[in-house]
């Protein structure tokens, strides 16, 4: 329901469009002393969630104090996706996937007093909303943000309603920060009255500010103890806020998504207007996804099977499927994608820097859907041919959820063929998949487990020396023998030891952790009576550098001074490695396309992997001149440059930096002069000479629109060309032929065994039409048809239905044929039957695909194919005589 015309001539003068309201909100908190803070990438720096799926996502650590605060006071607008309530969008007034979140948040600085004021002021003042309008809800035992309403900010105590902790209590998880919320609600019809109000009613009341009072910490028992430190997290809707401005009757209709909507309504020449609910609803769910998708690609996803992948694949199919639904029969993804870059790049000017890899994604995977909805269509073919008397709903659910394939094509298919859709059992099964959706998603578990991070509160930061020395004496702040927290221990154990400094490095950034000992002496003793820790991985453990290993010799306590050692030779490996890694995606840039991003890498001793952001091969030609570009830039002799700099000059100087990575306000830059600058925390040489040598070992696919190329420098050349060179040796020995004839010797022998194969299939195929022939005089009379099943092993599916065919044809129009063997009979769980109906046969009724499915079904298989030839498998080779003979005595009696 939309506001009435006397609050909208009262807000004439206040914010009005979407980004009107989102510099206001900003504006109003920074003028309050806020930071200012950038919204955070969609993919999250937090291993329990797949996206950001709330404003105080970011500044979890913070919340938790395994971070420093970035300000004692923020305020950001937050893009964040949510999919578990996906099948409610575009059929709610404010459902939605991609939503951005208005926020403004206190750690430990102010709280209930100037959040609830001054949420109060913004509302009123700045919004212009008028007091009578608005209901605020709070916690049923707050008692003092009741008070801070009624008495402080002077709400009417009748519009100021208690809810229960399921509403109004905020928790992260089983144990942690907790505590009330109050919430401020838009009252769409206050002459209704303050009697009997029901929040719970969306068509009069929407809820589009909360505030979060994070004042206690729950322990596993369940009791409350305040927060020394406590914390404002608040949230304001921003399409919730432009809906009731706007005056209109759904987030939908507001500027922030209608011209997306406008936009797919000309592609499919209707008028959003003039569509009843199901158009207008497909229209809304493609307006909504395209928001979604653009930001995912943006943010670095690629469509996928798995995790974020998925849900950005499911996302884009579902466009397509509404598409579809309202008439739009050619790809369209890249023009919503395009309209949606313009709506949103004023507030995210990133959208245009990454417009190619948006566009190239969009119709890659359009591309790749319109095939699986052909194959879903084949799918279905198979399902109606088996002759069902319904579909059922968990196949219904299988071609929706699997293929993407629309349920209302699934009926009109069905329909065509006189069946029905259980759709009682479809929506069994899709509520059985938002149940498990529902129960993984959106709560945030924030709760502290393990040793180390136990630890971690009470430690401070570990000093990393390694970028100056790979030998430290360090003292032993933490112990952890066998999964227990340790004052002590000795040869044997397993360990994680955390020390106050160290040279070695932890694996981040996709460079593995330093390997080396940990070497402590005993007094007047000599240098065997030490102890001796070998570190076979360093990783880091929030502010923590975490040793792992195992004592070799003597034993180790907290406190104990020992000097650290890193393997040089390993260091040296490594980096080799990254900074050859850094001239590859150099290279890349240069030689093959400017917009090329890295999407992931790894730095070990072996190998470098770098992962990036392409939509087709990298040829040979190219990769060898990339391979020469590198080697000329490692004999340039580079010196390289490190420094530290502000995050923006840093940018400013045309550094890159890793996409969705998030940095501090000062970074570390690596810098080979006139050739690469990253921001970069890892180990490097100090001259690209120091590398030596650089080698492409392989270039392939790893995901749609992801490439990655691997490849050996340093030291690490040489232990592959030895590799090399020992194969090679070995095939010429085997070939009896020098290294440079082994390509024509493997060719030659190649081109033989094709031309073996080929006389072997035609064998094959001679040999079933010989014995097939031989059947021909067993067909059975029936009436006016022939009538022939039989089993013919030894012969491939080609070769039978071959057979199959010429039978047919021998016994005329009124024949039918029916074999069934197996190919290979040392394969017993391989089938292959096939049916081939003459023109007779067919006008009576029987139609060979729908019949060999049947059969195949006897013998746990499936397949089908055209009414006069068709072919299918099966699995139970015990299964296959009682099948031809059912199947004989089912031909007899359709033609009898």
């Amino acid at each position: 329901m939309a506001a009435t015309s006397s609050s909208r001539s009262e807000r004439r003068s206040s914010p009005h469009s979407g980004a009107e309201i989102r510099e206001a909100f900003l504006a109003f908190y920074e003028a309050r002393g806020h930071r200012r803070m950038a919204s955070a990438s969609l993919v999250p720096d937090d291993p329990t969630v797949l996206l950001t799926i709330a404003g105080m996502l970011p500044f979890k650590p913070v919340f938790l104090g395994q971070a420093e605060r970035p300000a004692p006071r923020a305020t950001s607008s937050q893009k964040c996706i949510r999919t578990n309530d996906i099948e409610n969008v575009g059929r709610t007034a404010r459902h939605h996937t991609f939503f951005e979140m208005l926020g403004n948040f206190s750690f430990g600085d102010y709280f209930k007093t100037e959040a609830m004021t001054w949420a109060w002021e913004l509302t009123t003042t700045v919004f212009g909303l008028d007091p009578k309008h608005l209901v605020v809800s709070v916690f049923r035992d707050d008692e003092e943000a009741a008070a801070i309403w009624r008495d402080t900010v002077g709400v009417d105590p009748r519009r100021i309603v208690r809810l229960g902790e399921a509403d109004n209590f905020w928790v992260s998880g089983p144990t942690g920060p907790c505590g009330p919320c109050s919430e401020i609600y838009y009252d769409f019809n206050p002459e209704l009255g303050d009697e009997h109000i029901d929040l719970e009613d969306d068509s009069r009341f929407i809820e589009f500010y909360n505030l979060v009072f994070m004042q206690f910490n729950r322990d596993a028992e369940g009791n409350l103890t305040p927060l020394e430190n406590k914390n404002i997290d608040t949230g304001m809707g921003l399409e919730r806020m432009a809906q009731i401005l706007q005056g209109v009757p759904n987030n939908y209709e507001t500027d922030l998504i209608y011209p997306l909507i406008e936009t797919a309504a000309t592609l499919a020449g209707v008028n959003y207007r003039q569509l009843d609910a199901r158009g207008q609803t497909s229209l809304k769910v493609i307006g909504d996804h395209s928001r979604a998708i653009t930001q995912l690609i943006a943010d670095g996803v690629t469509a996928s099977n798995l995790g974020r992948g998925y849900i950005l694949r499911r996302l884009l199919r579902r466009v397509v499927r509404h598409g579809r639904l309202l008439g739009i029969t050619t790809p369209f993804l890249t023009a919503m994608g395009e309209a949606a870059i313009a709506l949103m790049v004023d507030a995210y000017p990133q959208l245009v820097e990454r417009r190619d890899a948006i566009m190239a994604e969009l119709a890659r995977e359009e591309a790749r859907f319109l095939e699986t909805l052909e194959r879903g269509e084949k799918l279905l073919a198979d399902v109606l041919s088996a002759g069902p008397s319904q579909i059922s709903g968990e196949q219904a659910f299988e071609l929706y959820d699997t293929y993407g394939f629309p349920l209302e094509l699934t009926e009109e298919i069905a329909e065509e063929h006189g069946l029905a859709v259980d759709l009682a059992g479809f929506e069994a099964a899709m509520e059985a998949q938002r149940q498990r959706a529902k129960a993984a998603a959106v709560r945030l578990d924030l709760t502290l487990q393990g040793a180390i991070e136990a630890m971690a509160e009470q430690l401070p930061a570990t000093d990393f020396r390694g970028y100056e020395a790979l030998e430290h004496p360090s003292q032993v702040m933490a112990l952890v023998a066998n999964g227990e927290p340790a004052q002590a221990a000795r040869a044997g154990d397993e360990v994680q030891i955390v020390l106050d400094s160290t040279p070695f490095y932890g694996e981040s950034g996709g460079q593995i952790g330093d390997r080396g000992v940990l070497a402590g002496g005993v007094p007047g003793a000599g240098p065997e009576a030490g102890v001796i820790v070998r570190i076979e991985a360093v990783s880091h453990q929030r502010k923590l550098i975490v040793h792992h290993g195992r004592i070799e010799r003597g034993e180790l306590a907290l406190g104990d001074t020992v000097t650290a050692l890193v393997d040089r030779a390993c260091r040296r490996r490594v980096q080799a490695h990254h900074t050859a890694t850094h001239l590859l995606q150099a290279a890349l840039k240069q030689l093959v396309d400017p917009s090329i991003a890295q999407a992931g890498s790894l730095v070990d001793f072996e190998r470098l992997r770098f992962d990036f952001h392409c939509p087709h091969a990298i040829s040979p030609e190219d990769l060898e001149r990339i391979e020469e570009r590198i080697n000329g830039w490692i004999s340039d002799a580079h010196a390289l440059e490190v420094r530290e700099m502000e995050l923006e000059r840093a940018r400013s100087a045309g550094a890159v930096a890793m996409f969705g990575e998030k940095y501090g306000d000062t970074v570390r830059v690596v810098d080979v002069p006139g050739v690469s600058m990253e921001l970069c925390g890892g180990t490097h040489v100090a001259n690209t000479a120091e590398i030596g040598l650089f080698r492409i070992v392989s270039e392939s696919g790893v995901a749609a629109g992801i490439r990655r190329i691997e490849a050996v420098a340093g030291p690490a050349v040489l232990d592959y060309l030895k590799e090399r060179d020992t194969v090679v040796r070995a095939l010429g020995d085997r070939f009896k032929v020098q290294p440079g004839e082994i390509l024509e010797r493997v060719s030659s022998l190649q081109d033989e065994l094709r031309a073996c194969a080929r006389s072997l299939a035609t064998a094959r195929s001679e040999l079933a039409l010989a014995r097939a022939s031989a059947l021909a005089a067993a067909a059975q009379e029936v009436g006016r048809f022939r009538v022939l099943v039989a089993r013919l092993d030894g012969v491939e599916g080609a070769a039978l239905q071959t057979a199959a065919q010429q039978l047919q044809d021998r016994l005329g129009p009124g024949g039918a044929v029916v074999l069934g063997g197996l190919p290979a009979p040392e394969e017993p769980g391989k089938l292959v039957l096939v049916a081939a109906f003459g023109a007779e046969v067919i006008a009576a009724g029987s139609k060979a695909g729908s019949f060999i499915a049947a059969v195949a079904k006897r013998c746990g298989g499936g397949g089908g194919g055209r009414p006069q030839l068709a072919q299918a498998g099966g699995r139970d080779a015990a299964a296959l005589d009682p099948a031809l003979e059912q199947a004989r005595a089912d031909l007899i009696s359709q033609l009898s």
